[in-house]
């Protein structure tokens, strides 16, 4: 249960921004949102088909909130200037992002234009322009990094908390949570499919451990986390206990009254490059603090990252961004590592999936 007043205190009357709307959390946030009466609810995505369906979906349930869609690449700075100077939103969330992990892996480019320049882009002119509250979705993959699309959310994360630094009006947090139950491309649909389809089922490693968390809850507590506000906040909301993946299969398999190994074959695939065995939700230079709501925790952090650094390491990045793909990773983890302790970035003891 979410505090519902606190929220709709957030967004009620308010204009309210979502990108990456047409998403699996952006589109969830846009009908939460709408619950809470705000006076304008505008959809922010560079996917036509998925925005003009959600369009299409949120016009039915009626209200008085006035609905736009924008057709939009965050990464475009002078279009997304001329859509928040137009718009004026009280609250932005940026849920735009490259997720899949081994995709990423394979086009670090792209990873860092979208999440690294495009969280920049957004949240600086939010800055700017005097958004009320802003508010980065992220992920716990930004947690002692092993892949690339993780190091570049950790560096959206770095890049927020210093936007947060000087801004005289603009109320910053980040929300951070682990894999989304359901989502596109998340393993339990990939796992129904495969069952329905007479199998095999296919597992990465017999050992690999993941936090989930349904969509509705996870966009509830998001809500819940930027009503909290605060001056720079990282936000973690509770995950429950690590399930493990293979016996997610077999009791997914069991379910259908099937038996695992004999009416469908498990297969283990072997790790995906990045993909780490067991997640984590806190780092070891982050101290978790209770908030008012008992599934949402306030990480305290003993590294301090300045604007001025943090955007020439991220100019220093993408000076070779497209020439060399291979020095591109290591310069995005080596971002990573300057704003974490202990040697060599704190990556002692993390087990990574090989």
């Amino acid at each position: 249960e979410v505090d519902y007043e606190r929220c709709a205190a957030s967004v009620s009357g308010k204009v309210v921004l979502v990108t990456g709307a047409a998403g699996s959390i952006g589109s969830e946030l846009c009908r939460q949102v709408l619950r809470f009466g705000p006076r304008e609810l505008h959809l922010l995505d560079n996917n036509e088909t998925g925005l003009f369906d959600l369009s299409l979906e949120l016009r039915r349930s009626g209200g008085e909130t006035v609905h736009k869609s924008w057709v939009a690449d965050v990464v475009e700075h002078s279009r997304i200037r001329k859509i928040l100077t137009e718009v004026m939103p009280d609250v932005v969330y940026h849920a735009a992002a490259y997720k899949h992990v081994p995709l990423m892996e394979e086009h670090p480019v792209e990873a860092f234009r979208v999440n690294v320049h495009g969280t920049l882009n957004v949240a600086s002119l939010s800055r700017e322009l005097g958004v009320g509250t802003f508010v980065l979705i992220s992920t716990d993959k930004a947690v002692r990094p092993t892949s690339v699309m993780g190091a570049t959310k950790r560096v959206a994360e770095l890049l927020v908390l210093a936007l947060s630094g000087t801004a005289a009006s603009t109320r910053f947090a980040v929300v951070r949570f682990g894999n989304v139950m359901g989502s596109r491309g998340s393993v339990v649909p990939i796992f129904m499919r495969q069952i329905e389809n007479g199998g095999p089922v296919t597992v990465m490693h017999p050992d690999m451990m993941r936090y989930f968390i349904s969509i509705p809850e996870a966009v509830s507590l998001v809500i819940q986390a930027g009503a909290f506000g605060g001056h720079g906040q990282v936000y973690m909301l509770d995950m429950g206990d690590e399930v493990n993946i293979l016996e997610l299969a077999e009791r997914m398999i069991r379910l259908r009254g099937l038996r695992p190994g004999d009416d469908i074959q498990v297969v283990f695939t072997g790790p995906r490059p990045g993909e780490k065995l067991r997640e984590e939700l806190v780092a070891d230079f982050e101290r978790m603090e209770p908030t008012e709501h008992p599934k949402v925790m306030r990480l305290a952090s003993s590294v301090e990252v300045t604007e001025s650094e943090i955007l020439r390491l991220v100019e220093e990045t993408e000076a070779i961004s497209g020439q060399d793909d291979d020095e591109l990773r290591r310069r995005i983890h080596l971002v990573v590592r300057k704003f974490s302790t202990g040697p060599e970035g704190s990556m002692e003891g993390v087990e990574v999936a090989r």
